[in-house]
């Protein structure tokens, strides 16, 4: 009986965890409903990493960016969504293509402002949801996002419109995880770089840190990204993390780092927490940003 309840708790305990770390619980269920769930058994100890939300905010249009809706398939048949933005010099020029994977809550409007300062810089960016987010059908699942993941990159290489040797990786917090994984298992030749931010090394290292033996017991281990990071390609690899995010300790940005092969690095952005890498010290994180993708680009050698 004592394990039982212990179980409950640390489900209830991961759930607040998770559900107070996301920034639109405003949308989609209310938190005592989704405790239910758990506590009914609906969704497992793995469903507690994804708050989705199928209402889009806004899409680049609204803030006069050009984008293309793109909608393309997973390996189950899954239809998913995502925006294609061009360059500020076209598509055809651009310094290259970066496709990113966002966090865990929320839709593609919901994390547009961590790529749309990109295309003024030059680059590509084709986003998109998982299942179950936004415009993408399906329920989520951690195979799932995996193969959505995928999907995403064997999409970008069938455009002819684009650079197919200067493709980068860029995900944030469970986007970098899944990113890993899809990589890990197969990656675009003209794969240049992979980045990400804010991302653990370990789900159940996470549901430990939450809730102690019993949260390890109710989450799986596949896809552990600090397992799969050393298969990824030998390019370069940019990790970033705050210094104070509370969601994701730093802790586990240095455990995933350490397992990576070289050439890498790790980029600490002193003062921010889990989704503020790209607000504070904005300027100094874009630079040194921007740095590094243009010498991975050029296969330059990368002083960062």
């Amino acid at each position: 009986m004592m394990k039982v309840s212990m179980k409950l708790l640390a489900h209830v305990i991961l759930a607040t965890f998770v559900f107070f770390s996301v920034g639109y619980a405003e949308e989609g269920p209310s938190f005592k409903a989704k405790v239910a769930r758990l506590l009914m058994g609906e969704s497992g100890g793995d469903r507690l990493f994804y708050y989705p939300t199928k209402k889009q905010p806004h899409t680049p249009g609204k803030y006069g960016y050009k984008y293309e809706d793109v909608y393309f398939k997973s390996e189950d048949g899954t239809k998913l969504h995502g925006w294609f933005l061009p360059s500020k010099y076209g598509a055809q020029k651009a310094k290259g293509t970066i496709v990113f994977s966002h966090g865990n809550a929320g839709a593609l409007g919901h994390h547009f402002y961590f790529t749309y300062w990109m295309v003024r810089e030059g680059y590509n960016v084709f986003m998109y949801d998982y299942r179950g987010y936004g415009s993408s059908g399906g329920k989520v699942s951690r195979k799932g996002l995996v193969e959505d993941a995928q999907a995403a990159f064997r999409y970008i290489v069938t455009r002819v419109d684009i650079d197919q040797d200067k493709l980068v990786s860029f995900g944030h917090s469970l986007g970098g995880a899944k990113s890993i994984a899809a990589l890990a298992a197969n990656a675009p030749e003209g794969l240049r770089a992979v980045i990400v931010d804010s991302t653990f090394n370990s789900y159940v290292e996470m549901a430990e840190i939450i809730a102690g033996d019993t949260g390890k017991n109710i989450v799986s281990g596949s896809y552990e990204p600090g397992k799969l990071i050393a298969k990824l390609p030998k390019v370069p690899l940019l990790v970033v993390h705050g210094t104070l995010d509370r969601t994701i300790p730093l802790s586990q940005a240095e455990k995933l780092f350490q397992s990576a092969h070289q050439p890498k690095t790790l980029f600490k952005v002193e003062g921010a927490g889990h989704t503020s890498t790209l607000i504070i010290n904005q300027e100094e994180y874009r630079k040194k940003l921007l740095v590094w993708l243009d010498a991975a680009m050029e296969k330059e050698k990368i002083a960062f």
